[in-house]
């Protein structure tokens, strides 16, 4: 399923009407309509209950009067709010306007305090709130009669369902303004959007439902919409069937350069993860000092000694026999838990450059080019980076809010510009092409959010590289990785850890072969 920005939705809307002759006011039929029967089940019928619908003046505000009918002809009883003014009414809204004003619904004009005790009133007692206020249109703060209107709607607690997006979430960004709806169910319409992903925005949107309204296919599934949404029947097809004759060799042999002295775990899960993910051989090269320990806790991941410093951390001397040792892999893992030491640093810079391998780069990998960022485009190979946000942040020299107000824009930026492929992890982990192509996640949890899980994932990506098809071993990676957390999940819930991910990542594996 592709992801839609707001503006490609725009037009998607308007080649609906303009090109297959859908009329703007059927659309607007369908999505009310949808929203009135989705919060009809998640309240567990209407009949009786008391509903408050707020609409703006905008088509958004036409959904939810069209919701305020069909909840109307199933027994609701229907109080009904404008935020804003009549006059702005769009042509379809308007209509709709008028039609639930013939049934007898009075719709109340928010203009004095009278009007605001009567909508304080009505939330205090209604069994659910229809939040048709504003739509993807919006950027930016809540003016000062939407904010009071959110202030109040979040302040009764009551459950929410919102028409295409929560009022006061950006659908480009998911930035969230500090008023922003708090919705337990979002019904959007054509596509997901950005917004509902990520972010605050995220958060707001509670349980999304899609809805194509009647949308024609081919409009939805447009070559140059160009994020893209991760599930099972987008990412079985990127997995290559293994043949018969298939050996250890044939499956992948990986190089995990990591660790160092206080930092072995991070080492260990990512040499695991190359394993569970179906590659036929792991190789942890490591600090000599740990080599014999490492090779007691990881019975089937070998191991190889490299010169280390006195900290206990890879050692430049270790360059040559790094290069060496590299010669016999697939690709390279280089990063998790290796340490920021200025030896270990020039090390990884000096390899990096000098390696005819596939890499990917995580955590301390990443962190030795922060001010070097150009060297990327001089890799043999397209190069994987999986950081997290405040990796991504420090490594483009911003702060990460600053990095959140505009997530996706800026990945795509740096990822044409250094030619490299970026897994930025996050709520929902997102990868970013150099020519554009961005996709999210729809797997993984909050649960997730535990020490080690990166290490699992930028494991799970390296031991894929050679059981994908070219360069998509970060979008099975990704999935894999948030459905064995999601699995992982089910039976431990926050209590999981990171090797709870890396013990289901073969049952992930599974349900897509």
């Amino acid at each position: 399923m592709k992801i839609a920005l707001a503006d490609e939705m725009k037009k998607i809307d308007k080649r609906a009407i303009e090109e297959y002759g859908v009329p703007e006011i059927l659309l607007m039929e369908n999505a009310g309509r949808e929203v009135a029967a989705a919060f009809e089940e998640y309240l567990g019928g209407v009949s009786g209950k008391r509903i408050c619908v707020l609409a703006g003046s905008g088509n958004n505000g036409g959904d939810a009067f069209v919701a305020a009918r069909h909840l109307m002809n199933h027994g609701a009883q229907i109080s009904i709010f404008l935020v804003g003014s009549p006059a702005h009414l769009t042509k379809s809204a308007a209509l709709n306007r008028d039609i639930i004003v013939k049934m007898g619904i009075v719709v109340h004009v928010l203009e004095t305090e009278r009007d605001w005790d009567k909508l304080q009133v009505t939330l205090r007692f209604v069994d659910g709130v229809v939040d048709g206020i504003l739509g993807t249109g919006f950027k930016g703060g809540l003016r000062d009669a939407a904010a009071r209107v959110v202030r109040m709607v979040n302040g009764h607690g009551k459950p929410v369902v919102a028409v295409d997006i929560p009022t006061g979430v950006e659908a480009d960004t998911g930035n969230a303004s500090p008023e922003a709806i708090r919705a337990d169910l979002t019904v959007t319409f054509g596509l997901p959007k950005f917004g509902h992903m990520i972010g605050a925005g995220e958060t707001a949107t509670g349980k999304l439902l899609v809805d194509d309204i009647g949308i024609p296919k081919a409009l939805l599934e447009d070559d140059t919409i160009r994020q893209t949404y991760l599930d099972d029947v987008t990412v079985a097809p990127v997995l290559l069937p293994r043949p018969l004759d298939a050996h250890k060799g044939s499956c992948g042999r990986i190089l995990v350069i990591a660790g160092s002295r206080g930092m072995t775990g991070a080492a260990a899960l990512a040499a695991s993860a190359v394993l569970r993910s179906g590659a036929g051989v792991a190789v942890l090269a490591l600090p000599r000092s740990l080599q014999e320990m490492m090779a007691g806790k990881l019975t089937e991941v070998m191991t190889k000694p490299l010169p280390e410093t006195d900290e206990g951390a890879i050692d430049i001397a270790a360059l040559g026999e790094a290069l060496a040792l590299a010669e016999g892999f697939d690709a390279v893992l280089i990063g998790p838990g290796l340490g920021r030491a200025q030896e270990t640093q020039k090390f990884v810079q000096d390899f990096c450059a000098a390696v005819k391998k596939p890499l990917i780069l995580d955590a301390d990998a990443i962190y030795a080019f922060c001010g070097k960022t150009d060297a990327f485009k001089g890799f043999a190979f397209v190069p994987i980076l999986t950081p997290h946000l405040g990796e991504m942040a420090h490594l483009l020299e911003l702060s990460v809010d600053e990095l959140r107000a505009s997530l996706l824009d800026m990945t795509r930026e740096v990822a044409r510009e250094y030619h490299a492929v970026f897994v930025v992890k996050s709520e929902c982990t997102i990868i970013v092409y150099p020519d554009g192509q961005a996709f999210l996640t729809s797997k993984g949890n909050s649960g997730m959010a535990t020490a080690g899980a990166g290490d699992v994932l930028a494991g799970a990506v390296a031991g894929l590289m050679k059981q994908t098809a070219a360069g998509l071993a970060p979008l099975a990676g990704v999935y894999i990785h948030g459905l064995a957390g999601d699995l992982a999940a089910k039976e431990k819930g926050y209590g999981l850890i990171a090797s709870d991910i890396l013990e289901n990542l073969p049952r992930a594996l599974c349900t897509l072969l």
